[in-house]
């Protein structure tokens, strides 16, 4: 197969598709790579280490895209790149369809085989793919939380971690799947007092196992949140339905009584938000105030740290690159359930049920279609 990595387009997307490793796995097991002109270089991974490890560097996204078979990416493509679609082609990439009309019509008027990161599942149900950046982006939703919360950006002025005798800031995290389980090893580690929201009783057990009790869990209901997000200092939402719009967990009239100068992470802006307030931001322009209250909301938070960010995402995606290159997209749809939950677009079809409840859309299961 003709594998094809890009370089990637959206703001200040830093990170890479695949690595010079991955090419010379590639490339060992009879493939052609093409890597767009300095698409590793953010993440530290130059040019000259792709040709090293086989592949052929091309000069234009436009080459790229088009002779390439399948091509590989991680976020989802921005209008420019839709001219790039074309029937036949099998786009592997964080696609994220739930609240992107545009760039679904766009995927079934061009028939392209769209299969998505963060709807691939593995034997045991979970979420592989999305994993390894649910815990970059929970790890990090407390730096940046953190920052925002000094004066210098609009913050209240509140060190997470306190001093002796002036108590430590309030983290509340809402969700306790990886990104909000994540979120609570580095507040805790900065010293702030952390209270974690969830519905899922057995969930809040075993965090407050494996916390040793150092964190408040909480029982999910409106009562609850609105309670601890005005406590609260910084407040990250960390809420996931694969696939599916993020149901608005904390709504305008919470946040209106929040802290002056509290701050909220949204890391679920990736699917809509699960803060009502919330609305995609970049990391040219990444937050804004409601109410007093910063708000951070940038779609691809990981690539402000692309080299680590690259790395995990690749040490997940790539059995599956590999799986999809030898058998090809509809043999390794047929033969991996894993790999067939990941695709979100199939031959003009929508083969998502969550995409589809979300743009309320007709979908078909694509077993039925390969």
């Amino acid at each position: 197969m003709i594998i094809g990595v890009p370089k990637e387009v959206k703001d200040h997307e830093s990170r890479v598709g695949v690595t010079p490793a991955g090419v010379k796995a590639l490339v060992e097991a009879g493939h052609k790579v093409l890597v767009e002109h300095d698409a590793g270089a953010l993440s530290a991974m130059p040019d000259d280490e792709y040709q090293e490890a086989g592949a052929e560097i091309v000069g234009s996204a436009y080459d790229v895209w088009r002779l390439a078979e399948m091509v590989v990416k991680v976020k989802e493509p921005v209008e420019k790149e839709y001219k790039h679609f074309r029937e036949g082609l099998v786009l592997f990439t964080y696609l994220h369809l739930a609240p992107l009309n545009d760039l679904t019509d766009s995927l079934l008027t061009s028939k392209v085989t769209g299969i998505a990161y963060e709807t691939v599942r593995d034997r045991t149900g979970a979420l592989p793919l999305l994993t390894p950046m649910s815990e970059v982006a929970g790890r990090m939703s407390v730096q940046v939380g953190a920052a925002y919360l000094e004066k210098e950006h609009g913050g209240r002025g509140v060190l997470l971690g306190g001093v002796p005798g002036v108590p430590p800031g309030n983290v509340c995290i809402i969700g306790g799947g990886i990104v909000g389980t994540n979120a609570a090893k580095i507040a805790l580690g900065m010293g702030a007092k952390v209270t974690l929201i969830d519905l899922n009783l057995n969930r809040l057990r075993e965090l407050d196992d494996i916390f040793g009790g150092r964190i408040y869990t909480v029982a999910s209901n409106s009562y609850n949140i609105e309670h601890a997000v005005r406590e609260a200092d910084l407040v990250i939402g960390g809420v996931l339905i694969p696939g599916a719009a993020a149901p608005k967990i904390v709504t305008k009239a919470m946040v209106a009584k929040m802290k002056k100068g509290a701050v909220i992470v949204d890391v679920a802006i990736d699917q809509g938000g699960c803060i009502e307030t919330a609305h995609p931001t970049t990391h040219s322009n990444p937050s804004y105030e409601v109410n007093g209250v910063v708000h951070y909301c940038v779609t691809n938070m990981p690539a402000a740290v692309p080299n680590t960010s690259t790395l995990a995402l690749t040490n997940a995606t790539f059995p599956y690159v590999l799986k999809l290159a030898r058998l090809g997209a509809n043999a390794a749809i047929s033969e991996d359930k894993g790999i067939a939950e990941g695709v979100n677009t199939f031959n003009g079809v929508l083969t998502y049920g969550a995409v589809a409840q979300a743009q309320k859309r007709e979908w078909q299961a694509v077993a039925k279609l390969v």
